[in-house]
C-alpha cells in the first residue's frame, strides 16, 4: 500500500482503540491521523471559512450541522499533508457523510483504500471508558487498571487530582455505546457492500491488535511484531 499513498478510515463505538492504532498507523505509513475533533479546533482556531461557521454553533451551544462537518473534513483533506493519504477517526458517522466522503475522493481523483472496524465486546468497552482518569490539573489520562498511577487519584506528573469525567460515568458510556450502534454502525453494511470493510478483533493487548490490522491490509507481520 505504501507505493501509493494509503487512505483509510477507523470505525468503532468509543473504547475500542481507535485512537491509539490510528497514532500506531500513522507512524507506520507517515500519514496524518485526522479526527473530528482535532478538525474542529484547528478550524476554529485559524480561523477558516468553514470554522467560523462552525463556531457560531459552538458558541450558541448546538450541534454542528452534517454539512458543516462534511465542509470541515473536506477543508483538512485539502492540506498539503494529506497528499500521500490519511486516516480518519470519527468521520464519517452516518450514511450522508459517507456518501460525501465517496464524493470528496471521488473528486479527489484516489479512492478509499480500507475501512477498518474495530470489534470489542460491550462490557469490554464499559471496563474500558470507566476505568479512565483525568488529572484536573494537567489533563494527563490514566486508566485504574491498564495505567494506573503511582498513588490512587493523584497524578504523577503533578500531583493533581484524578477525576472521572462525565462522559466517562457507566450509564453515560452505555448510552454512547447505544447511539453508536443506532447511529453509526450502519456503516458497516455500506463499507461491505463496497468491498472495503475489514473487521479486527480488538479484544486483545494493543500490539496484538496492531498486527490483525496490519494482516488485514495485507501487510507482512513477523512474529512478535
Amino acid at each position: 500500500m505504501t507505493g501509493r499513498g494509503v487512505r483509510l478510515v477507523l470505525l468503532g463505538p468509543p473504547g475500542v482503540g481507535k485512537g491509539t492504532q490510528g497514532r500506531l498507523l500513522s507512524a507506520l505509513y507517515g500519514i496524518p491521523q485526522i479526527g473530528t475533533g482535532d478538525i474542529f479546533r484547528t478550524a476554529v482556531k485559524e480561523r477558516t471559512p468553514m470554522g467560523v461557521v462552525a463556531k457560531t454553533y459552538m458558541d450558541a451551544g448546538k450541534l454542528v450541522p452534517d454539512d458543516v462537518t462534511i465542509g470541515l473534513v473536506e477543508e483538512r483533506l485539502a492540506a498539503a499533508d494529506t497528499a500521500n493519504g490519511f486516516i480518519l477517526d470519527g468521520f464519517p458517522r452516518t450514511a450522508q457523510q459517507a456518501t460525501a466522503l465517496d464524493a470528496m475522493m471521488h473528486r479527489r481523483g484516489v479512492p478509499l483504500d480500507a475501512v477498518i472496524e474495530i470489534v470489542v465486546d460491550p462490557a469490554e468497552v464499559v471496563r474500558r471508558l470507566t476505568g479512565r482518569r483525568l488529572c484536573a490539573v494537567c489533563q494527563t489520562p490514566y486508566h485504574v487498571e491498564s495505567a494506573p498511577s503511582r498513588l490512587p487519584g493523584v497524578c504523577d506528573k503533578c500531583g493533581g487530582p484524578l477525576i472521572l469525567r462525565p462522559d466517562d460515568d457507566e450509564a453515560t458510556v452505555v448510552t454512547r455505546v447505544a447511539e453508536y450502534q443506532r447511529k453509526t454502525a450502519p456503516l458497516t453494511d455500506y463499507y461491505r457492500a463496497a468491498g472495503l470493510l475489514r473487521v479486527v478483533d480488538g479484544n486483545a493487548d494493543v500490539e496484538t491488535v496492531f498486527g490483525r490490522i496490519r494482516a488485514a491490509l495485507g501487510e507482512p507481520v513477523r512474529p512478535g511484531a
